[in-house]
């Protein structure tokens, strides 16, 4: 993302516990968020709660606060986003939910591909103009189900691979697949549009 001009505020799941916004109003001073790789528990559980029962806030429901009043929210795939390895991804209760282009499954929803799985293209989109020729095998995805209102651009097989939504004055997108191994093997990570698919989907995002 850097590559492409954007600054990255990079919080890894240990300081995200602690550090992620609590309110919308904090979210604001960022353009887009973006969920890789990232359980709901995470915001759902800070220590203070965990240790000494103190109420805190739903990031979650910031989030989809965030997103209501004009924010932008990427979810990319990995083994705790969406659903993940044995549902513990659990995003599928929370207000994030709401505004997603995919329902998230309520079961473990990797579908892992040991040997390749080719997105395809199905929907121009001006986030993927710049995108030329044939995606390269991936070795698995989340597995979601396409919202009705959803613009579902690209498929992996037959499930949604790229997605994106409005809601209320804000934006989403889904990347079913994670940003690197082992679901988006050298091949993929290393292929000359690889860096384009990101600065069109958040361009796209945080365009009003």
């Amino acid at each position: 993302m850097e590559k492409n001009g954007y600054e990255v505020t990079f919080l890894p799941n240990h300081i995200a516990a602690e550090e992620f916004p609590y309110t919308a109003e904090e979210l604001k001073g960022y353009a887009c968020v973006i969920l890789s790789d990232i359980g709901a528990n995470t915001l759902l559980l800070p220590a203070e709660t965990f240790t000494k029962s103190i109420k805190k806030p739903d990031r979650t429901k910031v989030i989809r606060d965030y997103v209501l009043e004009g924010g932008s929210l990427l979810m990319i795939g990995g083994y705790l986003t969406f659903s993940g390895v044995d549902a513990k991804g659990k995003w599928h209760d929370t207000a994030v939910q709401d505004v997603l282009p995919v329902e998230v499954l309520t079961v473990d929803d990797r579908m892992e591909h040991c040997d390749g799985v080719r997105p395809v293209t199905v929907k121009e989109h001006e986030a993927l103009k710049e995108i030329q020729g044939e995606w390269p095998e991936v070795l698995g995805y989340n597995r979601t189900v396409a919202k009705e209102e959803a613009d579902v651009v690209a498929l992996v097989d037959g499930d949604p691979f790229i997605a994106f939504g409005t809601y209320g004055k804000g934006k989403s997108a889904v990347f079913t697949t994670d940003c690197a191994p082992h679901w988006a093997p050298p091949e993929f990570c290393e292929w000359s549009e690889y860096d384009k698919i990101w600065k069109g989907i958040v361009d796209w995002l945080v365009k009003k």
